[in-house]
């Protein structure tokens, strides 16, 4: 079994730089490459001095942000979506440590503790990393696997606040470790995606969908129907967006999304409010002519924006489904057309660019309405994930980008334009 110092020499010498290419250089870029594998060493090493260069079988685990490419907010309404894992994401150097404690150092951040014994879920930590790490290992637990303590240090890339789902990578993260650890790595990617979603709904306090723990967790670029929650239907789209002569750009507004639960939680009411005039609990479940032929009833017993919102849905789910036919036949123009309806469908219906709790904040509005210029009908632009702060996603000629980038960042700042890739891996262990 090995120590840091000999994964620490493997890493130095070159020995997982194929794995590292794979994750980080997807541009063959040499300088991405010595940038990853500096990130990798300088994370083994932190661990090292914290918990102890001897430290038995380390293993470096990234979870990666995600990219909602199709499907705004449809996957709580079992609906269709597209996604990808990005390569911004968590890693972390863990090791076993032999006691019945999960030992988590961010960068950045206190160390958190968790006693494995101890599964139940506390109030007091709704909405922290504590809460992700005990609802993970809870879940674990209850598929019958034993649990055993680990130590980790970890630093991210990926964005808080930003869309990209810093929640989910972190949730990817610990089921990597844990199923690694504890399980034997028998735990697949989607079941890895369940226990995230189960930690995050049960154990933080977040409502949300299954598409942001699947969009990290399986990888690539992928579609996904949720039909059947329990076991949704995953599809692999092989598409080379390296060749499309466009640029993936997430967009940083400068307001965090952290914050916004509520109104999070009031598209998931409303639709469910929808749903449940037909005796139904999901969309997904209504007949869109059923619900077309009540609007008008609707609007009285549910208001007009729960009707828009379900408008939305089924617009919505159907383009992403068509977003996935449209790359599988490599048409990339028909991609861009269904993107840019999906942006002025959610900016329209589904009305997640702004909080109704803080109006004097429309970053997401104003950042669209310069993209949409500095594009002048090229490309495309949308809301990215849950919305109402966060980030915007482009997608950006590859011969704009340069004046695309000086724009956003003329208005928000430098740096705030990130150039991103769908990565093919999801949760790994990158090196051991």
């Amino acid at each position: 079994m090995s120590d840091c110092t000999q994964l620490l020499t493997a890493l130095k010498n070159g020995a997982h730089d194929q794995a590292l290419v794979a994750l980080y250089a997807l541009d063959g870029g040499a300088q991405r490459l010595g940038e990853a594998r500096d990130r990798a060493v300088r994370t083994v090493e932190v661990f090292a001095e914290r918990y102890g260069a001897q430290a038995q079988g380390p293993a470096l685990f990234s979870g990666p942000g995600r990219t909602e490419i199709g499907g705004n907010h449809t996957d709580h309404q079992h609906g269709h979506v597209l996604c990808g894992s990005v390569d911004l994401d968590m890693l972390a150097c863990a090791a076993p440590n032999g006691t019945r404690l999960a030992r988590i150092r961010s960068e950045g951040y206190p160390e958190l503790e968790v006693d494995l014994d101890d599964l139940t879920p506390k109030k007091e930590e709704e909405n922290t990393s504590a809460a992700l790490v005990r609802g993970v290992a809870a879940k674990i637990r209850e598929m019958g696997y034993a649990l055993s303590g680990f130590d980790a240090c970890a630093n991210s890339t990926v964005l808080s606040g930003s869309g990209l789902s810093s929640s989910a990578a972190y949730e990817t993260l610990v089921g990597n470790i844990f199923n690694h650890f504890c399980c034997g790595d028998k735990l697949d990617p989607v079941t890895i995606a369940k226990i995230g979603q189960y930690a995050e709904n049960v154990y933080f306090g977040k409502p949300c969908g299954l598409m942001d723990q699947m969009g990290s967790s399986v990888g690539a670029c992928v579609a996904i129907d949720f039909n059947d929650p329990s076991d949704p239907v995953v599809e692999r789209v092989d598409y080379d967006f390296t060749k499309s002569g466009h640029t993936l750009c997430i967009v940083d507004t400068c307001f965090s999304h952290g914050d916004l639960t509520d109104d999070y939680a009031a598209v998931t009411r409303e639709m469910g409010a929808v749903a449940a005039y037909f005796g139904k609990k999901v969309l997904r479940d209504v007949p869109e002519q059923h619900f077309r032929a009540a609007v008008s009833a609707l609007r009285r017993e549910c208001g007009d924006r729960a009707v828009l919102r379900s408008l939305h849905f089924y617009d919505d789910d159907r383009r992403a489904a068509q977003e996935a036919q449209a790359l599988k036949a490599g048409d990339f123009s028909r991609f861009l057309k269904l993107v840019n309806a999906s942006g002025k469908s959610s900016s329209l219906l589904l009305q997640n660019t702004w909080s109704i709790s803080d109006p004097r904040q429309q970053a997401i509005p104003l950042c669209l309405a310069v993209a949409e210029e500095l594009l002048d009908g090229t490309g495309a632009v949308r809301v990215h994930g849950g919305g109402f702060a966060g980030t915007i996603q482009a997608w950006v000629p590859e011969d704009r980008l340069s004046l695309f980038q000086s724009g956003m960042e003329a208005l928000l700042g430098q740096g705030k334009c990130h150039v991103l890739h769908i990565r093919p891996q999801g949760g790994t262990v990158v090196a051991e």
